[in-house]
């Protein structure tokens, strides 16, 4: 049972990633949380989320006109990626939270290592494009994608 003064929300959130075989850095934002977070017992939270594709960012407008296109992440039939958690367990560092992303129509399981600094929750984690039909190159280790997520919390 979550207390009222044991409940955390994410104010805001910095997501970014970089696509390792291109050498290509970008962020997503217009990010929406219905996240409930107990800093206090972190298994017993539930994270939720998403983020517009529309607001891909890579540097290149040309190349960020393309991936929002219907060859790559086609924002038109799939605006939003979405992320819901389903575990949480503590680790030797921080917590580490599983659950379903959906990108592109397609819904897998992926899990995301955090670390806590004061108020925000550092997560990391690696996906492939390709796995969610965005094939940048060829050869699906080609298509290995680093993703950050800085949310930033009302925990002092």
């Amino acid at each position: 049972m979550l207390h009222a003064q044991d409940q955390t929300s994410i104010t805001s959130a910095e997501i970014t990633f970089r696509f390792v075989s291109k050498n290509v850095d970008g962020s997503l934002s217009g990010f929406e949380s219905k996240s409930e977070l107990n800093l206090t017992s972190i298994t017993n939270s539930k994270f939720k989320g998403s983020v517009n594709v529309e607001t891909i960012k890579t540097g290149n407008f040309l190349r960020d006109w393309h991936l929002k296109g219907s060859k790559y992440f086609n924002s038109d039939d799939y605006p939003k990626i979405s992320f819901e958690s389903t575990k949480i367990v503590d680790t030797t560092n921080g917590f580490s939270v599983t659950g379903t992303l959906t990108l592109k129509g397609t819904s897998k399981s992926i899990t995301i290592n955090f670390l806590r600094k004061q108020s925000k929750l550092v997560g990391t984690t690696t996906l492939f494009s390709s796995d969610y039909g965005i094939s940048i190159q060829k050869e699906r280790a080609d298509n290995k994608v680093v993703v950050t997520l800085i949310f930033t919390t009302n925990n002092e």
